[in-house]
């Protein structure tokens, strides 16, 4: 006996409204995860350190700007024949100094942070993240060209050397050394990066192994003369940064 088939009754769907498709869609989409930055810690701390070699200073000095600047301006003219202008050795000295407004001597405060971002690579750490993290703050500015400035304590005296300008031409330069000098730079960084300890040792490494100055460990153009190396003999404060 053949069975009748059930009767199948199709119901009519009415079609979707916009709104309606753009909330399914919106449903099905993966929602973006919540991105959450953190206020950054930064804490400080005034490093005390001694010199372990000479630092040699080699500024920029006023004089040399000016010249380089009329040379510009003179343009083809500057080409012509020079008048030699005798040296005032003791001006080229005290013009090699990094004096501040208040009219004390410092060491760049770059030259602090500079070194400790070089001294990354001998640790692993990124270099490029290093930049973001850790400062030096000045002590001073340089009344001549703004520069930040970490003041140094001892007497220079006149260092008198024989060198090749980058044309190859022999000149001689008097530039200021301290033979004994110490500073206490504040060091400025980032918590989520480095710890106290960290940014100690990173110091140490800064100060034996990179440098500060002329004729440094890691001069970019030579191997260096073993001077401006330092070491860390205490930090005086630690607080938070505003």
């Amino acid at each position: 006996m053949q069975l009748d088939s059930p009767k199948i009754r199709r119901l009519k769907v009415p079609p979707m409204e916009p709104a309606e498709i753009d909330a399914a869609i919106a449903s099905a989409l993966p929602k973006p995860a919540l991105v959450q930055i953190s206020e950054p810690k930064l804490r400080t701390a005034a490093i005390q350190i001694e010199g372990i070699s000479p630092y040699v200073q080699h500024a920029f000095s006023e004089k040399q700007r000016k010249q380089m600047e009329e040379t510009q301006r003179a343009g083809q003219q500057a080409k012509g024949k020079k008048v030699r202008i005798p040296k005032d050795f003791d001006a080229i000295y005290e013009a090699a100094k990094h004096y501040s407004q208040a009219g004390w001597v410092g060491i760049p405060a770059p030259a602090f942070r500079n070194a400790c971002i070089d001294a990354c690579r001998l640790v692993g750490f990124v270099m490029t993240r290093a930049k973001l993290s850790i400062f030096v703050e000045a002590d001073g500015i340089d009344r001549a060209d703004g520069t930040p400035l970490v003041r140094i304590v001892g007497e220079p005296r006149i260092h008198e050397a024989s060198v090749r300008n980058e044309s190859g031409v022999a000149d001689i330069r008097w530039r200021p050394m301290w033979e004994k000098w110490s500073a206490t730079p504040h060091v400025t960084w980032d918590e989520d990066q480095f710890s106290a300890t960290d940014v100690i040792n990173l110091m140490m490494r800064a100060g034996l192994q990179v440098g500060i100055g002329e004729g440094r460990p890691n001069s970019p153009k030579s191997n260096g003369l073993g001077w401006g190396r330092f070491r860390v003999i205490g930090t005086a404060d630690t607080e938070a940064a505003a």
